[in-house]
């Protein structure tokens, strides 16, 4: 993603899509480790919680990604792209840097691919 991310605009979508999502992370195959998480905001950082594996796989590879179902607006999910900064027990603290409401393959009408999340 090369959208910036604007923080006030990104709690304001995470309010709006829920704080329930998917967690991407990697293994160290390169394959995705996919599980579901609840996500809630402490400052302009994001915390999540991390088992085992998602543990092991961030302190490896800190990028990680957020990825919400369409919410409200079925036409779109939430994507965030962020980076891991620390664990607190079994908290994950994330720096998001990048946020899209990337539109749903079949979605109807004309809508644009991406909408940059900034207000």
């Amino acid at each position: 993603m090369s959208q910036p991310v604007d923080l006030a605009a990104l709690h304001d979508a995470i309010a709006e899509q829920g704080p329930v999502t998917y967690l991407v992370t990697m293994n160290d195959d390169a394959t995705a480790h996919v599980v579901s998480v609840v996500v809630r905001h402490e400052g302009d950082r994001l915390v999540v919680g991390a088992g085992r594996r998602t543990r092991a796989n961030i302190e490896r590879q800190p990028a990680v990604t957020l990825l919400w179902p369409p919410g409200p607006d079925p036409d779109y999910s939430l994507i965030v792209d962020a980076t891991f900064v620390s664990l607190d027990g079994e908290d994950a603290t994330l720096e998001p840097h990048a946020a899209v409401l990337h539109r749903v393959a079949g979605a109807t009408g004309d809508g644009p691919t991406c909408l940059p999340v900034d207000g």
